[in-house]
């Protein structure tokens, strides 16, 4: 490379250091006035997210990157990235604002599991005064971090069980036994184990009842996100529990606690168990994931990304969501039925029925853009 080439290249990468210094400053000053329309937002009662705001947004951002004949796809993904994370801020803003938990104590009992840190630290940014218990943590972090629950007594207003079911159901007795007027729910992705418990503390007087959060301990933004809550005797306890994620944007819904695991068997059980099989069957194969990456397509990169992410889950987790569900034959019959299907029509030649099979397959996928258009 000639010294001018040099020189050339230099300064091109200094002017584009600079635009991108200049990106960022202009993404701080976004979030800024982001801040500033949430408050607003805030003070009118408004809800935070306008997803047909959103789309005009998008919409005007693709029509102006064609005028500067830039990607129109690249130019949308990066206003969406900045769209979500300034969703993020605002609700999170809100929650701080809310102050819902000043004054109120709430013990998180298996707090230093993964979804236990997340709702500690989700309660502590509504004014909660946390503590953490949980065998795992050492008792001299913090007059706040104890390894037995017992310790901490009862003078809470919210108890959180975040421990696995067999744990869960022991806990439920016991705090039935020593009579706390705190507001108790657990947030296990299994609810049969429990449900004799629930309702045995519910008996006993205890405010009680049993939330899901479908979604897991990375999350930071709960706009599309889902909380299910389950009455299990105590119409009180589940407006309580509805309270403390009301600040944010998650949807709560209300499902009767036997019908949960039924449902989850599809919700969880299935996903799990086809992103598992995807990963078991390409390791069956011999065929190395270096070389299959070098050539895949898109659906493969989207699966692959998908059973990746479930791969780094905890094994002990997900066994216990397969195990413990009663239904989980449902899920797994399910989908043998299914291969079974298609390699019946593959081996008999006839290409109607394997249309067929997507064709019911579309129709259902379909029959769900309805319900959201409605």
């Amino acid at each position: 490379m000639s010294e001018h080439s040099h020189s050339q290249l230099n300064a091109l990468r200094e002017a584009l250091d600079n635009v991108d210094q200049h990106l960022v400053e202009l993404a701080a000053q976004r979030q800024r006035i982001v801040s500033e329309i949430g408050e607003i937002k805030a003070q009118a009662g408004r809800q935070l997210r306008d997803f047909r705001r959103e789309r005009d947004v998008l919409n005007a951002v693709r029509s102006k990157a064609q005028e500067l004949a830039l990607d129109p796809d690249l130019a949308e993904d990066l206003i969406a990235r900045l769209i979500e994370a300034s969703l993020t801020q605002q609700e999170q803003d809100q929650v701080r604002r809310a102050h819902r938990g000043e004054g109120l104590h709430a013990l998180v009992i298996g707090g230093a599991g993964r979804l236990g840190v997340w709702l500690a630290n989700f309660l502590d940014a509504q004014g909660y005064q946390v503590t953490i218990a949980d065998p795992a943590v050492s008792t001299t972090e913090s007059t706040r971090h104890l390894s037995d629950w017992r310790q901490a007594g009862l003078n809470f207003d919210v108890i959180v069980l975040a421990t696995p079911p067999g744990i869960t159901a022991t806990l439920l007795y016991e705090l039935s036994e020593r009579q706390t007027s705190a507001l108790v729910f657990d947030v296990g992705s299994i609810k049969t184990p429990l449900i004799e418990a629930l309702h045995a503390a519910c008996h006993q007087g205890l405010k009680v009842c049993s939330v899901h959060p479908m979604f897991g301990p990375d999350t930071a933004l709960l706009s599309g996100r889902h909380i299910l809550l389950m009455d299990v005797g105590s119409p009180l306890a589940v407006e309580e529990a509805k309270a403390i994620f009301s600040d944010t944007m998650a949807e709560t819904v209300t499902i009767p606690i036997d019908r949960h695991d039924r449902l989850m068997a599809l919700v969880l059980g299935l996903s799990h168990t086809i992103n598992i099989a995807f990963l078991v069957a390409l390791v069956e194969t011999g065929i190395g994931a270096s070389e299959l990456s070098e050539l895949s397509s898109t659906t493969f990169a989207r699966q692959l990304a998908i059973a990746s992410d479930v791969a780094y889950e905890s094994p002990a987790v997900y066994y216990e969501i397969q195990k413990l569900n009663e239904h989980g034959h449902l899920a797994h019959d399910a989908l043998t039925r299914a291969v079974g299907m298609i390699q019946e029509a593959i081996a008999a030649d006839d290409a109607a029925a394997f249309a067929n099979l997507m064709t019911r397959g579309r129709v259902y996928v379909e029959s769900l853009s309805g319900k959201a258009d409605s």
